[in-house]
Order: C-alpha cells, then sequence, then structure tokens
C-alpha cells in the first residue's frame, strides 16, 4: 500500500517546538518533492513549507520563515518539519503530501496535482 503517515503532532505551550515527521511506505521519497500544509480552525488549507526532490531545496510561507525548518532524510524514507518558537496561530492539523520530480524543480506550496497525501497530526499551541 502505498501511503505517506505523519507523526509528532501534539499539545505544546506557546514558544515550545514539536517536531513532526513524514514517512512514506510501499515507495522511494527521493524523487518527491514534499510539501507540508496546514488547516486551521476557522481558515483553507495552506502550503506552509516545501522541499524539492535530490537537492533538498526549501521554501517557506511568511509566517514560518525564521521558526520551521525542513528537512529530508532518504536513507530513513522521511521527512521532518522541526517546529520553533511555536504560536497559537499554528495551531491545526498538519498533511505531508508528495509530488513526482525527476528534476528538482518543484516545491510544492500549492495543492493541485499531488500524488500522495497523508491523514494528518494535530498540533495544538496553548497555554
Amino acid at each position: 500500500q502505498l501511503q505517506l503517515v505523519e507523526s509528532g503532532g501534539g499539545l505544546v505551550r506557546p514558544g515550545g517546538s514539536l517536531r513532526l515527521s513524514c514517512a512514506a511506505s510501499g515507495f522511494a521519497l527521493d524523487t518527491y518533492a514534499i510539501g507540508w500544509f496546514r488547516l486551521a480552525p476557522g481558515k483553507e488549507r495552506e502550503g506552509v513549507s516545501c522541499i524539492r526532490s535530490l537537492d533538498g531545496g526549501a521554501d517557506y510561507v511568511d509566517s514560518v520563515k525564521g521558526r520551521f525548518t525542513i528537512s529530508r532524510d532518504n536513507a530513513k524514507n522521511a521527512v521532518y518539519l522541526q517546529m520553533d518558537s511555536l504560536k497559537p496561530d499554528d495551531t491545526g492539523v498538519y498533511y505531508c503530501a508528495a509530488e513526482r520530480d525527476y528534476v528538482a524543480r518543484l516545491c510544492p506550496l500549492y495543492e493541485h496535482g499531488l500524488d500522495y497525501w497523508g491523514n494528518g497530526t494535530l498540533v495544538t499551541v496553548s497555554s
């Protein structure tokens, strides 16, 4: 079965940190660009970070720049999102998604055309 599984969510106080993981099963992630998306209460889902296949180039939405770091470990077939200095506005369900890319051209902060999605992991930032 081809799937992505997110983990690492939870309840954290403002200013705290969490590390989310996105693990693939049934396929190799090294030729896929990966995006992390957030669905916050009362808002539309938005892309917060992405990482290109092969060269690991990354991008972030302005609201998380300097606080979130995306990385990938192809040997472990996983992508991570390190979230520091968390704010209540970071609360939401976080999803990872994958798009096939053999030439390291794509960095999906967009939702259309993605090949695989995980089921999400809930992050709650609250005192």
